[in-house]
């Protein structure tokens, strides 16, 4: 016998009215079929249930069912559920509730070469699943303090320590959802309104610039990244925002001599300086190299994420604060909130402690230094294309003379993305030149191979303008 259920939806009935009670039943369910809060196959109460949920008799729901079944809104066989007509929608039935949302966004490519996705195959280890299994099964009912676990706090000091050359007191260290929201937090908590940014630079923290209604200023990169002789001398801003290990997206790598201008420009001026160590683990041509941060603790705000040599998914990085700043962040995170479950802080601290992030980075290190030797070996020899020498990330940038928007299209059409570097510039596509970035990380390996032969025939059969642009 089937379960009678009280049903889960707005029905109600007017027996002041003068219509018919059967009658208006019938055009109640006819409404929310029309709305799809009923939705086309989905069952209806019975009829006892409904008189009793109704406190009419059985007769007059059995009356207005028989209605609607002989109109078509419904449908049941022999022994089986009432239900609404599953044919509904091709029947052509208006939805007269909330609008669909028709999604403008394009088919997934084939192959997605767009920057910023990690190889993800090899993370859920021996060492992965016992983190969370461990962290799973401790006490829930203990809130996480406002800038982080301490556990996880002391793992990313060690982490910072070995990796990075950087010397932290674990208080200092803010536990974060990622870059954008650890730049969120400390525009907040110093009070910034104005920021420099590198040029090209990484689009996704000038957008979080953009939402905070923060001024930009474009500040000019070389091959060595950001030109400091070209810092401003008169209004200088509030804060800038710098790569100086791995350049984003060109990759170059800020030389001493440029790190101790930087330091005493913004020290002469006041500016804080905010380090965004995107991928700098992920270099193949010598360890990595020492943060900025390590030269000037009282300067420099460190915004750091595991999103690339673990996983965009686990949505947790880290921002070392200068000492200054500790009691303002953490008293932003009472108001705002904690953005990084308790759960994924304890995993992630035991994953940390155990040794297990070095292995997997050294290994990936490994996996993508070939990778880009495949990119390298693949697009070098092509007429009217340059690739730009990587010392490490993810990501290949290739200068080139042929229209880039065409090849862009073009490849799309063999269902490849990759990504334009006109929209890395904060200065307009006026200044940017001919370019792509094309990720290398997050697909297999005989997708990479397929995809740089499609990409070598395209830029092949493209036909080049007469100079290649020069990057400086």
């Amino acid at each position: 016998m089937r379960q009678s259920t009280e049903p889960g939806f707005p029905l109600a009935l007017q027996r002041d009215s003068g219509i018919a009670l059967p009658a208006q039943l019938a055009e109640a369910i006819r409404r929310l079929a029309r709305q799809e809060v009923l939705r086309p196959g989905e069952i209806v109460p019975s009829s006892r249930a409904l008189a009793r949920h109704l406190s009419v008799s059985r007769g007059t729901v059995v009356s207005a069912f028989d209605q609607l079944l002989a109109e078509g809104w419904l449908t049941t066989v022999p022994g089986g559920a009432t239900r609404i007509n599953p044919l509904l929608p091709q029947l052509g039935t208006p939805a007269a509730g909330v609008p669909r949302v028709v999604s403008s966004n394009p088919p997934a490519p084939r192959v997605n070469l767009r920057p910023g996705r990690p190889l993800q195959d090899d993370l859920p280890s021996a060492e992965w699943r016992a983190a969370w299994r461990q962290a799973a099964a401790e006490p829930v009912d203990v809130p996480a303090p406002s800038l982080g676990l301490p556990a996880l706090q002391a793992a990313v000091a060690e982490h910072l320590r070995r990796m990075r050359g950087v010397l932290v007191d674990p208080a200092r260290i803010a536990v974060t959802s990622g870059g954008r929201e650890g730049l969120a937090l400390l525009l907040h908590a110093a009070r910034i309104r104005s920021v420099g940014v590198e040029d090209p630079g990484f689009p996704g923290l000038r957008r979080v610039l953009s939402r905070h209604g923060i001024d930009m200023v474009s500040l000019p990169t070389d091959t060595r990244g950001l030109v400091t002789a070209a810092l401003p001398t008169t209004a200088a801003p509030d804060a800038v925002i710098v790569t100086p290990s791995h350049q984003y997206p060109l990759g170059g790598t800020l030389p001493i001599d440029r790190r101790a201008a930087l330091l005493e420009w913004a020290g002469r001026h006041g500016v804080r300086v905010i380090e965004d160590d995107y991928d700098s683990e992920l270099r193949y041509t010598s360890e990595p190299l020492p943060a900025l941060a390590s030269l000037a603790a009282a300067q420099v705000a460190l915004l750091g994420t595991f999103s690339k040599t673990l996983t965009p998914a686990l949505a947790t990085g880290f921002l070392v604060l200068p000492a200054d700043l500790v009691d303002d962040a953490a008293s932003v995170r009472r108001d705002l909130g904690q953005p990084v479950g308790l759960v994924a802080q304890r995993a992630l601290a035991r994953y940390l402690a155990s040794g297990a992030l070095a292995r997997h980075t050294q290994r990936m290190r490994r996996v993508y230094r070939r990778r880009r030797d495949l990119v390298t070996a693949a697009l070098a020899d092509v007429h009217g294309v340059r690739v730009n020498p990587m010392d490490g990330g993810l990501h290949a940038v290739l200068w080139l003379s042929h229209d880039e928007q065409s090849v862009i299209a073009a490849l799309a059409e063999h269902g490849i993305a990759v990504a334009s570097l006109a929209d890395y510039w904060a200065s307009g596509p006026d200044r940017a030149r001919p370019g792509l970035v094309l990720g290398y990380g997050g697909v297999p390996e005989p997708d990479l191979r397929q995809a740089l032969e499609v990409i070598r025939g395209v830029l092949a059969n493209q036909r080049p303008g007469n100079r290649l642009p020069v990057a400086d």
